[in-house]
């Protein structure tokens, strides 16, 4: 395929709803796909609307396309000041459980404006997220710290083989913590990625009532940890490129001293995890424990992709430039090329 015949700008149209989560592109037939918090949005390559499905009570958050046509994406239901804004923005009176889910949406049949989710939409529990989130943690001096690692949620989602293994092997859903910015605390600095088998999720997964959540989902293959040092909320999109044989981390910056808190770090797939102890974790626990490129904890200075990063092929990337008209959120989904160690506009 010519990448550099594909459009250079896409227009996602303007929406009453949170900014943009993320971006999954399907080249091959033609459509993109767009998270805004509480809806996903459905477009050509071309920038002509599609279909929506709305309703969603809680964050959706980085989506990716699946081998099988399918689109997965994160979505986050909690009484903290994210899940208490989502409620005031939908008008308020609702209340809802600290719930974390993997949806899958069959967006063949997103085909006009306002689709609920129960028509297109499954998802399957994280037990495992939900645990840390609502975990708390006593340290040696008997202080009490909420949130295991910080946790916060789930946000960034990627479709890749497993770390260590051949890049046409089996591929795997993961999912990555959101990890609440904190400068007081140790056991912040890593992120947290759970990885789970496509057809487990998929056999363990329902139709989500909102008035009524489900427990139904499998548990996690692995849990991995990657140190970079504390950032807000996480990694808000993750994405594997086949192209540099990589797991891009687009975040949003950092604030802790002693680290030099990029907007984005990458992974490098080819290498397997070890076993190590967690630094700055109480009590002492050990962990499968990921190797960061040759960028380490310097990472990359690129601003963009927190919003929407989605690999095509080749080493071409579309990226999401969000934005704010009128009371609505838009993006701009733009083409980048990734050479030399940095990405470049295709204009």
């Amino acid at each position: 395929m010519d990448y550099t015949k594909l459009p250079k700008n896409i227009y996602s149209g303007a929406y009453k709803a949170g900014h943009c989560q993320g971006i999954a592109v399907d080249v091959k037939k033609g459509f993109v796909y767009y998270s805004f918090t509480t809806m996903l949005i459905k477009t050509d390559m071309e920038g002509n609307f599609i279909g929506s499905v709305n309703g969603l009570l809680g964050h959706l958050g980085c989506i990716t396309m699946g081998d099988d046509g399918l689109v997965y994406g994160s979505l986050e239901y909690k009484n903290d000041v994210i899940g208490r804004g989502i409620i005031k923005s939908l008008g308020g009176g609702i209340e809802i459980p600290d719930r974390f889910y993997m949806t899958m949406f069959d967006v063949d049949k997103i085909d006009r404006a306002d689709m609920d989710s129960a028509e297109v939409m499954k998802a399957a529990y994280l037990d495992e997220v939900t645990q840390d989130y609502l975990a708390k943690v006593t340290l040696a001096d008997g202080t009490v710290l909420d949130h295991r690692h910080g946790c916060s949620g789930i946000d960034g989602t990627a479709l890749g083989p497993d770390f260590g293994a051949p890049a046409d092997s089996r591929k795997y859903i993961f999912v990555t913590y959101g990890v609440y910015s904190d400068n007081s605390r140790a056991d912040n600095d890593y992120q947290v990625i759970l990885k789970y088998d496509v057809d487990e999720l998929k056999e363990n997964s329902a139709v989500l009532k909102q008035d009524n959540m489900h427990d139904v989902g499998p548990a996690p293959r692995a849990k991995y940890f990657a140190y970079t040092g504390n950032t807000n909320f996480g990694v808000q999109n993750f994405e594997y490129d086949p192209f540099t044989e990589k797991y891009w981390m687009a975040v949003y910056t950092g604030k802790k001293p002693g680290f030099r808190n990029p907007p984005m770090f990458a992974l490098d797939a080819k290498i397997s995890p070890k076993r190590e102890t967690l630094t700055g974790v109480y009590p002492e626990m050990t962990g499968d424990v990921l190797t960061l490129d040759s960028h380490g904890t310097e990472g990359y200075s690129f601003p963009h992709g927190s919003t929407g990063f989605a690999a095509i092929g080749d080493g071409y990337f579309y990226v999401s430039h969000h934005g704010r008209a009128d009371d609505c959120s838009l993006t701009n989904v733009k083409l980048y090329r990734y050479e030399n160690e940095d990405f470049t506009l295709m204009e």
